[in-house]
């Protein structure tokens, strides 16, 4: 199991460095005072995500064993299947109406609803999986790096379906 980790973390950060430019694969440096306004922060691609699903990096780099802080921008019905993330996670709803449900399999049922403002606490390794529901929701990710992703059916991992 832990190879099948290590695995999974050594081909995400790979697939970050190969498609995302290499300046926007490293944020803000913890270690420095600095800032970034909202107009300038760049979104890309990332290639775990549905195509539509944009992440841009905030502060540090999350390929290395270091804190980090990423935002996801999820669009208008788009679903994430369920995965799970090695590293504890803490979510802020930055803006719209964030949907997360705990499980193995997408149910619609279980999700729970997070207002703009509201801070969730995700443990590593907890399958969950995502819907933006009644519009497009920005979250900000913090954690301690490298950041991981796997999800629990290949047949949903972007990475993994034939183009």
């Amino acid at each position: 199991m832990k190879s099948k980790i290590v695995f999974n973390n050594l081909l995400i950060v790979f697939l970050i460095f190969s498609f995302t430019d290499r300046s926007s694969a490293q944020g803000l440096s913890p270690k420095t005072f600095n800032s970034i306004n909202s107009e300038n922060i760049v979104w890309n691609s990332f290639p775990a995500f549905p195509e539509k699903v944009k992440l841009a990096i905030l502060v540090g780099n999350p390929s290395k064993t270091e804190p980090f802080i990423v935002r996801v921008k999820v669009p208008n019905g788009e679903k994430i299947m369920p995965h799970s993330h090695p590293e504890d996670r803490i979510y802020t709803v930055i803006s719209g109406v964030f949907y997360i449900g705990i499980g193995t399999e997408f149910d619609e049922t279980k999700l729970k609803v997070y207002a703009p403002g509201s801070v969730i606490i995700l443990p590593g390794n907890t399958p969950h999986f995502h819907l933006a529901k009644s519009g497009e929701y920005v979250t900000q990710v913090y954690a301690i790096g490298p950041l991981g992703l796997d999800y629990l059916d290949k047949q949903f991992d972007p990475r993994f379906k034939s183009k």
